[in-house]
């Protein structure tokens, strides 16, 4: 009998011997450009928060294309290309070398192009306009968030990816680049013609304002969150304690987010305690982010919010929001509830992979439905030199909010 179990599990364990070295000889066998194919499989594989792929198999998908022949890094690029469509998720995506390092750029220092935040809108495909950024061509132009790319330099954007859009908007300072615009105000499109420069990303502008009935105010406008976004926050912040503010009005509107540690470190500004986002990857599994008892300040704050409100600057308006420590001010924001990573690939280029998806502190599922702030506030495009002046509706009515809000503490 003992003779015959060992048998039987000989015989079991031979066929996974013998499986694993075909594998392992036609593992061996794959060109380079196989390898780098089976590189991204096996980060999507990982990694990727949806751990149904889109409701298909993802080995087949891989067998499929692994069949293609690959002759050169154009063939394997569209081949991955491929692969990531079939997710359906417009942030889940391949960056080309170049690409890569534009992005890694965009978080950090500056980059030269017309300055647009965009998106792909999940249920129609078109090119749209998160926000523009601040000092930029399309900024002066009056480029809208929510606006659609149709077309660039007259070549439809229906059949670009998000980084083949971005990187056609990009180009040496000087040069010219037409943008066929549709806003939602106008059935008719029109075209625009943007000039490229250069543009420095300054994550924050702080001013000190004061009026009769609030005294001083510390305006924080926070265009997005690059490496520098936090510390720059922090310092505003200290400055004007020193000078004595009583309250806080940190504007969010148009942007587009950034790099999700940024926003955690920021909301810590302002947060004694409290959670301040959920995350929840493919395992179902409930991560958290939470306040460390470092606030810098717990004078009144209000938070203004627009439809470019975004991803990271959403994790911190919720935050703020759910632990009661702000009151926001303006619009709903954009709805982008998920989170990326990004991997290298051995040839330079890289993945943008959705890991994760998060939640505020009250467990809302804001990706697709965006914040709604506590007080409505619509506004008419105004130019950048109108921000936080009598056209500017949305910021009087955050001052006029912080004031009701500093009288109560004082009465308190």
């Amino acid at each position: 009998m003992k003779k015959r179990f060992i048998r039987i599990i000989f015989l079991l364990i031979l066929p996974v011997i013998l499986s694993g070295g075909f594998w392992t000889s036609s593992a061996s066998a794959l060109t380079e450009e196989q390898s780098l194919l089976g590189e991204a499989w096996r980060i999507v594989n990982l990694a990727y928060v949806d751990d149904s792929f889109n409701h298909q198999n993802w080995w087949f998908v891989r067998q499929k294309l692994i069949k293609k022949p690959l002759e050169n890094r154009d063939d394997t690029y569209n081949a991955i290309q491929e692969m990531l469509a079939s997710l359906e998720d417009p942030f889940t995506r391949l960056l080309k070398p170049e690409q890569y390092n534009n992005l890694q750029v965009n978080t950090s220092g500056e980059l030269t192009g017309v300055g647009l935040q965009i998106a792909l809108d999940p249920q129609t495909g078109e090119l749209i306009v998160i926000s523009p950024l601040e000092g930029s061509p399309a900024e002066a132009a009056g480029i809208q968030p929510r606006d659609r790319v149709l077309k660039i330099d007259g070549q439809p954007t229906s059949g670009f990816t998000l980084d083949e859009a971005a990187n056609r908007m990009r180009g040496p300072v000087g040069s010219s680049v037409v943008l066929t615009i549709l806003t939602e105000s106008n059935d008719q499109p029109q075209e625009i013609k943007l000039i490229r420069d250069t543009i420095e990303i300054n994550p924050v502008y702080a001013e000190l304002k004061s009026g009769p009935e609030t005294g001083k105010i510390g305006y924080i406008r926070l265009s997005q969150f690059n490496a520098n976004a936090a510390t720059e926050v922090s310092q505003a912040v200290e400055s004007f304690e020193q000078q004595g503010v009583i309250g806080y009005v940190l504007d969010l509107r148009n942007n587009p987010g950034g790099l999700l540690q940024a926003g955690i470190e920021i909301a810590r500004l302002w947060l004694d305690d409290g959670t301040i986002v959920y995350t929840v990857n493919r395992q179902r599994f409930l991560g958290s982010f939470s306040a460390d008892g470092l606030a810098i300040t717990d004078a009144p704050l209000v938070v203004l919010t627009n439809q470019g409100t975004a991803s990271a600057s959403e994790i911190l308006a919720g935050a703020l929001q759910d632990n009661g420590r702000a009151l926001l001010v303006g619009e709903r924001t954009f709805g982008k509830g998920l989170i990326q990573s990004l991997f290298d690939l051995s040839d330079g280029s890289g993945l943008a992979v959705t890991v994760a998806k998060y939640e505020t502190p009250n467990h809302t599922d804001i990706n697709k439905q965006g914040i709604m702030p506590d007080v409505v506030v619509e506004q008419d495009p105004i130019l950048p030199y109108q921000i936080t002046t009598e056209a500017d509706t949305q910021y009087q009515a955050a001052v006029e909010l912080l004031a009701s809000e500093i009288v109560l503490a004082n009465a308190a």
